[in-house]
């Protein structure tokens, strides 16, 4: 595994501050509110809320700056920068929430949306997406409780991102893994449990299952 720069450590903890101070400011301006009998508790909880807030925001608009680019990612470059700061934002910031079951999943739909994960309507996931960004997937989808989708590949001192595209009425079953670079045609079904390779392609109406997960049969007629 690559380790990440003190440089790239340092940005982070430099957009961190400003995150930090955002949310302290807002919260300061809440504190003249008549916020009653429970003042403290909300003012605790607001600047919680805020932290994540000001933290996503800040995440979108550093992507839409400089987004992550799929490929391999050479050492000592731009592109190696993003995408640690994309690491250090998830690991120490959002791991929180997406890795919790606290949160419902109609709110983590949400959630995903605004980590810039693309979800086309009534598509929902009770599993993990560890890169939102680089996660596509169409309507009508479900991704099952604790199932886990990636989009980047590490080997040895390899890095490399490789986005999933993921169609329509697509099952991803329970505890099911999603490697790097997976495509999965419309109306397919991942059996739970099972671990689909990175790369590989999945056709429509077909059932995959196992470890690594193969084709075990059409759901054509």
């Amino acid at each position: 595994m690559r380790a990440i720069r003190g440089s790239q450590i340092a940005l982070f903890l430099l957009l961190l501050a400003l995150i930090l101070v955002l949310a302290l400011l807002t919260t300061a301006l809440l504190d003249s509110a008549p916020l009653g009998d429970f003042r403290a508790l909300v003012l605790v909880f607001g600047a919680v809320l805020l932290v994540y807030l000001y933290a996503i925001l800040i995440y979108r608009t550093l992507l839409y700056v400089a987004p992550l680019k799929e490929g391999i990612v050479a050492e000592h470059t731009p592109e190696e920068t993003i995408a640690n700061l994309n690491i250090l934002f998830y690991l120490l910031l959002f791991n929180s929430l997406i890795r919790t079951h606290f949160i419902p999943v109609p709110l983590l739909r949400l959630l995903y949306l605004a980590l810039g994960a693309k979800l086309g309507s009534n598509t929902y996931c009770a599993g993990v997406m560890l890169d939102p960004p680089l996660t596509r997937i169409g309507s009508n989808s479900i991704v099952g409780h604790d199932a886990v989708i990636f989009s980047h590949v590490i080997e040895g001192d390899k890095l490399e991102l490789r986005a999933v595209h993921i169609g329509n009425n697509v099952t991803i079953g329970a505890t099911a893994v999603i490697m790097a670079g997976v495509r999965i045609g419309d109306r397919s079904i991942i059996s739970a449990g099972a671990v689909v390779t990175k790369d590989s392609l999945i056709g429509a109406d077909e059932v995959w299952g196992g470890i690594p997960a193969k084709r075990l049969r059409s759901l054509k007629a």
